[in-house]
């Protein structure tokens, strides 16, 4: 695991290297949300959508594949002026459930600074707020945005985020409500189910004390994008609820119920004559562990939340097309070796539990259509340490972002 950690260290410094020989050039990406905010006054549509067919390919036995269409999203807008917006996201998912993902305002300071409000997302990684179909290779998206970096993460918050055009620097800073990690009867963290349950989404969240969270993408060199990105804050426990501060044993029991988490991440794209290169990397720390893991203990078990986690991917593919000039379409074959581990390190006698450290390898194809739509297939290999085999899995699809 160093060894590969050290290697998307060292490709990602060699392309910047490279890539410091050119030109400066911006190499800028933007969302749904961005092409609306850069809209004309008025409201403004947008939306995408992904179909998802997954089959598990077992040697000695049939299983059933599932058929989903697993997002429709629409972006509805306002832009009031050139310096006040408003954007909402509204996301149907596995066409039963109904979920708003975005929704804040935004007003214009200066040159440098905007003001934002509301549902707001995460800024860590990649695909937390570039989850579009049409911006990422593979059917389903990189699993470290789910296992580790709990995609699509957005909570309710406030801050700044800008553009400083002479540093060819983007940044975000915001304060958010955290995770819930107690909801007054059981544990929402674990080994197998990391921080993911402990979102809140804007759906009668509750707040203790608020997080921190924010992102730099550096953009000053030739076709390539760097980012690192930060969150810091404390779990919230309902066993705070009308708490007497002066009761310490009460309050003890509170704490036991609560961790801090810390989460980096950093993540490089490149693009060279029709080559797109991809990494990123998360490490999350979580401190009070042992308590929790002891107070969450359902029939005598304790928990099993670890004290750090890790995932990590490096993906390469190439536009099949590129020598072609006169074809305008894209198609990308590409492999991507990815892996996390929710046990990096445990507290306490918690032993580290080899089936949460894992290796993914996807390799398919991605055909793009047109601008905003394409077709997808691939075949993921999944094995875990507890495993001598690896799973497989085919996926198709089709995306759409407009």
């Amino acid at each position: 695991m160093k060894k590969l950690f050290f290697l998307i260290l060292l490709l990602t410094a060699g392309l910047a290297a490279f890539a410091q020989q050119t030109d400066s050039l911006s190499n800028q990406y933007s969302n749904t949300a961005e092409n609306m905010l850069s809209s004309k006054p008025g409201l403004v549509i947008g939306g995408y959508g992904e179909i998802h067919y997954n089959q598990p390919l077992k040697e000695n036995k049939f299983d059933l594949g599932t058929l989903d269409a697993h997002r429709l999203v629409m972006f509805l807008g306002y832009n009031f002026s050139g310096k006040t917006q408003f954007v909402s996201e509204i996301e149907f998912e596995y066409a039963n459930e109904i979920w708003i993902e975005q929704m804040f305002i935004q007003h214009k300071l200066n040159n440098y600074i905007n003001f934002r409000a509301g549902i707001l997302l995460i800024p860590m990684g990649i695909i937390n707020e570039y989850h579009e179909p049409t911006t990422f290779n593979g059917v389903e998206r990189p699993i470290i945005d789910n296992r580790i970096a709990p995609a699509t993460w957005r909570e309710i918050g406030l801050g700044f985020q800008g553009n400083i055009l002479q540093a060819k620097t983007r940044y975000q800073l915001y304060i958010v409500n955290g995770f819930n990690g107690y909801d007054g009867s059981k544990a929402m963290f674990s080994g197998s189910k990391a921080l993911r349950e402990g979102r809140q989404k804007g759906s009668k969240a509750y707040i203790q004390k608020p997080a921190v969270t924010g992102k730099l993408e550096f953009y000053g060199i030739k076709n390539l994008n760097l980012g690192l990105s930060g969150y810091v804050g404390d779990s919230h426990s309902r066993l705070y609820s009308g708490l007497d501060k002066g009761d310490e044993s009460l309050v003890q029991r509170a704490d036991s119920s609560v961790v801090g988490i810390s989460m980096l991440g950093a993540d490089a794209r490149y693009n060279l004559a029709g080559f797109r290169f991809t990494g990123q990397l998360y490490y999350v720390g979580i401190s009070n562990t042992a308590q929790y893991n002891q107070f969450t203990a359902i029939n005598g078990k304790n928990n099993d939340l670890g004290s750090a986690m890790i995932g990590y991917y490096a993906e390469i593919g190439y536009n099949v097309f590129k020598p072609f000039a006169g074809i305008k379409t894209e198609l990308m074959p590409f492999v991507r070796y990815e892996a996390y581990n929710t046990h990096q390190k445990t507290e306490g006698n918690l032993a580290a539990n080899n089936s949460y450290q894992n290796t993914i390898i996807t390799t398919g194809l991605t055909y793009s259509i047109t601008k905003g739509a394409v077709l997808k297939a691939d075949l993921q290999f999944l094995k875990s340490e507890a495993e001598t085999k690896y799973n497989k899995v085919f996926n198709a699809g089709f995306g759409i972002m407009f």
